[in-house]
């Protein structure tokens, strides 16, 4: 029994002490539960990153990896609770702000699947390598008129600059060079950016391919119309104008141009019509793909055109989206070049077709689509180049003048 007021109230005042210390202790120390940050359920934002270390977040730079937990710099970061402890194991935990869980709309987390152009990039980092010639590698991200531009291009270590981070760089910045450039542009879903069909140096063209910017990987955007295709043109353009001359030293008044299926629409739809005043005397080659223009030439890129060789390379068995859209291309790019001054015989010389092999789409040696790319890569000189003979291994001389040639195709896909 208590005897008197004031031990009741003693007793009363440790009795709340210990209730309100109680109330201070951590729950579940974050772990698993329902509304603490980490792994816990009801979609909370850990990011379930390998060993809570952050959810390789794209935005703002995050840093991907590099980030150890969001949560404003809280190094324990689980959930929104000061400084709590939490994890599974005392991880790190992946924060809730704009580090690399799933806050600020990023694409956090290694269970998310992010876009189609996200899971490639992933897959080959960038950085500098060996091309297959023993040639350098120079592959990076360079952002120009707010489009995320890939590229690689391989030369001799010498020719490129300091800035370009090669071990054993020479050239300066802005020094116009004598090897020509040969820059490809991918088909839809990029693989031949990957491939690099035509990496290192060869005929004096060193090998540059370029990756589209669209997160479905495809240069100017889906459908047919490729409604991005001016702005990724653009793209292109200034990137071979103004950054390729800061990374590495090559002549930009001899330029070639390599399209595969996607990349071939928008060279011919939207680049040639363009930009194609920025590179007079260059030559492009067409592979599995061409659609005619659908806005007018520029004045300078009309008269580009003139001096310009374009050979379109197809297969009997196109994909038949292609058979209506090729033939479309040839007639409003013979009409262009006459337009530009130049006499049928001329034009015939100047632009050339083929479809003779008997594979599907980009398989020109009958095989398969990588391999079809690299058959065209490997025979650039022989059909594109001044003295080429046109022939191509497997199918023969593919020379055949554009505006006279009936293309046959068969029941294609």
């Amino acid at each position: 029994m208590l005897k008197n007021g004031g031990q009741l109230l003693s007793l009363l005042y440790v009795f709340g002490a210990l209730l309100a210390f109680a109330g201070a202790a951590p729950q579940n120390n974050g772990g698993n539960s329902v509304n603490q940050g980490g792994n816990g359920s009801n979609n909370q934002n850990g990011g379930n990153g390998n060993n809570n270390r952050g959810g390789n977040g794209n935005g703002n730079n995050s840093g991907g990896n590099n980030q150890n937990g969001g949560n404003n710099s809280n190094r324990g970061g689980n959930g929104n609770n000061n400084n709590q402890n939490g994890g599974n194991n005392n991880n790190r935990g992946n924060g809730n702000g704009n580090g690399n869980g799933n806050g600020n709309n990023q694409k956090g987390g290694r269970n998310q699947k992010g876009s189609a152009r996200d899971r490639a990039v992933a897959k080959q980092p960038e950085g500098i390598s060996t091309a297959k010639d023993g040639s350098t590698t120079l592959d990076t991200t360079v952002q120009i008129n707010g489009l995320p531009i890939r590229y690689r291009v391989s030369a001799p270590a010498e020719l490129f600059t300091q800035q370009s981070g090669v071990q054993g760089a020479k050239a300066q910045p802005n020094q116009q060079g004598n090897v020509r450039m040969n820059v490809l542009l991918h088909g839809d879903g990029g693989q031949s950016f990957f491939e690099f069909p035509n990496q290192g140096v060869r005929d004096n063209l060193m090998g540059v391919a370029v990756l589209s910017p669209d997160q479905n990987l495809k240069w100017g955007g889906s459908g047919n119309n490729r409604p991005d295709g001016a702005a990724h043109a653009q793209a292109v353009s200034d990137l071979i104008k103004d950054v390729m001359p800061q990374m590495v030293s090559f002549d930009p008044n001899n330029m070639a141009f390599t399209g595969v299926s996607g990349g071939s629409l928008l060279l011919s739809g939207f680049f040639m019509p363009n930009q194609m005043g920025n590179f007079t005397n260059a030559s492009v080659l067409l592979n599995c793909g061409a659609m005619a223009p659908p806005g007018e030439f520029t004045r300078e890129s009309q008269a580009a055109m003139a001096n310009t060789r374009i050979h379109f390379q197809s297969t009997s068995n196109e994909l038949q989206s292609l058979q209506k859209t090729i033939p479309e291309a040839i007639t409003a790019y013979q009409k262009v070049v006459q337009q530009a001054g130049v006499s049928q015989q001329q034009a015939s010389n100047l632009q050339t077709v083929n479809n003779a092999p008997q594979g599907g789409h980009c398989e020109f040696d009958g095989q398969g689509f990588n391999s079809g790319i690299q058959l065209m890569a490997d025979n650039y000189k022989n059909v594109m180049l001044d003295g080429g003979n046109g022939q191509v291994p497997g199918i023969g001389d593919v020379k055949q003048a554009a505006g006279t040639t009936q293309l046959s195709f068969g029941q294609g896909k």
